[in-house]
C-alpha cells in the first residue's frame, strides 16, 4: 500500500510501499512513549526500505535510544529514530540491522489507514502508571514483545498476498 506522511510543520514529507500498514501494534516501551507516544504508545507500521522517499531531508533528526541494560550499563540503539527538527514530530524508524525495513509511525501517516481487526499491546511491563490500556473484546495485551512479526500479523489476517504484498481493495483498504 502506497502511504504518504508529513511533521505536523510541513518541512518534512515522505512516501513509501507499505507491506504491513494496518496499525494494530501498540508499543508501551519507554523509548516509544517518550519520542512519540503521545497516549503513551506508538504505531508502528512495515515498509520497504527502498522505497522511501523524502523531501525536506535538511529539517530531519536522527535519535539513537539509550538502553538501559539490567546490570546497569547502556547502550546505543542502532535503531535510528527519525523527527522534524522544526516541530519534533515523529516520522520513521530505521534500523541497519534490517535493511530492507523501514517503520513509519502511524501517527505521521496522512493516507487513510486500514482499521484493524484487533488490536496487540505491548511491552505493558514498561508502560507509565497513568496509561489506561483499552481492554476489549479485540485487544490482546503482552508484557514483553509479540512472538508474530508485523508481516505474520498482516498474512494471519488475509491483509498479504502470498508474496507479501498488501492486498488491495479488502479488509478495510
Amino acid at each position: 500500500m502506497h502511504l504518504e506522511g508529513s511533521c505536523h510543520c510541513g518541512q518534512v514529507r515522505f512516501c513509501c510501499e507499505a507491506y504491513a500498514p494496518v496499525p494494530f501494534l501498540y508499543c508501551y516501551c519507554s523509548i516509544c512513549r517518550k519520542t512519540a507516544g503521545g497516549s503513551g504508545s506508538a504505531i508502528n507500521l512495515g515498509a520497504r526500505a527502498d522505497t522511501l522517499e523524502v523531501d525536506g531531508r535538511k529539517h530531519l533528526g536522527v535519535y539513537h535510544a539509550k538502553i538501559r541494560e539490567d546490570d546497569g550499563s547502556c547502550r546505543v540503539s542502532s535503531g535510528q529514530r527519525h523527527f522534524c527538527t522544526g516541530c519534533g514530530s515523529a516520522l520513521w524508524l530505521f534500523d541497519p540491522e534490517w535493511p530492507d525495513l523501514v517503520h513509519p509511525h502511524a501517527s505521521a501517516i496522512d493516507t487513510p489507514l486500514p482499521l484493524a481487526p484487533e488490536r496487540v499491546h505491548m511491552l505493558l511491563d514498561a508502560k507509565a502508571n497513568w496509561v489506561r490500556v483499552p481492554r476489549g473484546d479485540h485487544d490482546i495485551h503482552l508484557e514483553g514483545f509479540p512472538e508474530e512479526s508485523l508481516e505474520d500479523w498482516h498474512r494471519r489476517h488475509g491483509l498479504l498476498d502470498q508474496a507479501g504484498d498488501q492486498k488491495r481493495g479488502g479488509s478495510g483498504t
